[in-house]
Parts: C-alpha cells; sequence; structure tokens
C-alpha cells in the first residue's frame, strides 16, 4: 500500500496505520487498518471510490479480546511474499482438481464410510459435474455488495477497516497476504482465482474475511435447484469444510438449497 494513495481519497478515513509484513525484507506494507470498528457506510463509500483509487476495502471481522479466537489484526497476521499470483491459476482446472481430491475414497476415513462419502457428493459422486452457468439478472453488484456490508456490521459491530491496492477484491485476498485457508493451501492466489471468475459469473463482491472465514455479496445468485446443486459443487470443491463440518456432514442438495436466491456466500475453514 503506498502511503500516497490514501492522501488522494475523497472520503475522510479514521484513526489508523499502515501495517508491515513480518517477512521479506521488511518493508512491505499490505494494507493499512483502521484503529477502531469502522461503518457499513464508510465501507461502501470507499467501495465506490474502487475504480478512481485502485483501492479494495475490506472488512476484518474482530471479535471481543475475551473470544478465544479474538485476532488483534496486526504485524505478522498477513504474508503477501507467501503468495503467487492469481493470474497464474486456472480456476476451472482448480476446482475441477480439488473435488478430484476430496471425493476421492479413503478406506482408512475414520468419519465416513466410502458410501456416506458418495451419499454427500450426490447426485455427482466422484464425478465433477463441471462449472455452473452464469446466472441472468439486473442486479446492481455494488449494491448488493453495500447492503451485505451493513448486515455484516450488524451482526459483528466490531469490524475494524482494511485497505489494500488491489485492481479488485478477489486480488486485495492475495495481495494482503490474507491466509485464512491456510490449513487446505497456504498460497492464497488460488483462492482468489475462483473468486476472481465467481466475480465475473456470479457478480460476486468481497466484502469481509476474519482469520478463518470469507464473505461475498453475490448479485446474480442460482435460482433453480439445477443450477444452485452445480454452484453446490464448485463450494464443495473451493471449501469442503461448508459441507463436512457440522453436528453431521450435510449434502450437497441440502446445501443447495440455501444457494437458491440467496445474495451472499459465505466459507470458513477448519
Amino acid at each position: 500500500m503506498n502511503p500516497e494513495l490514501l492522501s488522494t481519497f475523497a472520503v475522510p478515513l479514521p484513526p489508523g496505520r499502515l501495517i508491515t509484513s513480518d517477512e521479506g525484507d521488511g518493508d512491505v506494507q499490505p494494507l493499512w487498518l483502521s484503529d477502531g470498528p469502522v461503518s457499513a457506510e464508510l465501507w461502501a463509500r470507499i467501495r465506490d471510490e474502487h475504480p478512481r483509487s485502485g483501492v479494495w476495502p475490506l472488512l476484518l471481522d474482530s471479535r471481543d479480546p475475551e473470544d478465544s479466537d479474538f485476532r488483534p489484526w496486526g504485524a505478522g497476521e498477513f504474508f503477501p511474499e507467501r503468495m503467487s499470483s492469481p493470474d497464474d491459476h486456472d480456476p476451472t482446472d482448480l476446482l475441477e482438481k480439488w473435488w478430484t481430491t476430496y471425493t476421492a475414497i479413503d478406506e482408512d476415513d475414520d468419519m465416513l464410510s466410502p458410501d456416506e462419502r458418495l451419499a454427500v457428493t450426490a447426485p455427482f459422486g466422484q464425478t465433477w459435474p463441471g462449472l455452473a452457468p452464469c446466472s441472468e439478472g439486473a442486479a446492481n453488484p455494488s449494491q448488493l455488495a453495500a447492503e451485505y456490508a451493513e448486515h455484516f456490521v450488524l451482526s459483528r459491530p466490531l469490524s475494524r477497516l482494511g485497505l489494500v491496492a488491489a485492481p479488485s477484491g478477489a486480488d486485495a485476498l492475495t495481495l494482503a497476504g490474507w491466509d485464512g485457508p491456510a490449513n487446505w493451501d497456504n498460497d492464497t492466489a488460488v483462492f482468489s482465482a475462483v473468486v476472481s471468475d465467481w466475480e465475473q459469473r456470479f457478480g460476486a463482491r468481497v466484502v469481509a474475511v476474519s482469520s478463518d472465514t470469507l464473505h461475498l455479496s453475490i448479485a446474480t445468485p442460482p435460482t433453480s435447484r439445477e443450477d444452485a446443486l452445480l454452484v453446490a459443487a464448485e463450494h464443495f470443491a473451493f471449501c469442503p469444510d461448508n459441507i463436512w463440518n457440522g453436528p453431521h456432514p450435510q449434502t450437497l442438495a441440502a446445501y443447495a438449497e440455501r444457494l437458491i436466491d440467496t445474495h451472499c456466500w459465505d466459507f470458513w475453514w477448519d
């Protein structure tokens, strides 16, 4: 983040500071971080400036310090030097590769039997069904993103603001060095590549992250069960914990029902 960019903002910023990465040569400042919580209105105003400023805002979920999961968002928590470029990865190839890996039958799996594992990804089983089609609609992605930001801040009022010099929200995840899915792959660029594709196909916009979650607004979600099943398959490949983790494993069919006409997608990596 170039400090000069901040001085060009038409929107007044609250108190904050540049975060310096602890890796590399020590002079990489991947983002600017607000000192305290911010409003959804501020997030939306900065996002509206993105075409001019080239700076993408991220809401950073900052929970109560008494919560064992609290993360202060400081130096040593962002690792841009570890990441490749999203442009180096094909999102279609990534999703198919992940699907093949996660649907493979493991006879030593102590959580799911082979039949139970196949039931989770029914009706596709181990067969990659391919990408979901682009959704049609006249919804405004920026408006939907602003509405979701408002909902997010209402439910997480301690959220702080991170500013990243990036051409899109998907790229901001990598350029900031965010490592939420590190337990699955420590190169965030592969996830950014898929999110970038969703930006084109579904009007997805990156709104918020936490230490292990990603929150997207969706302008044109699937409207039919058939399309929702294909989107659910993409979600499983992207973040299998969304399906696997919980009191009981979900199925793609049950998960897909929740995606129909839903204007936000949330992901959590264990």
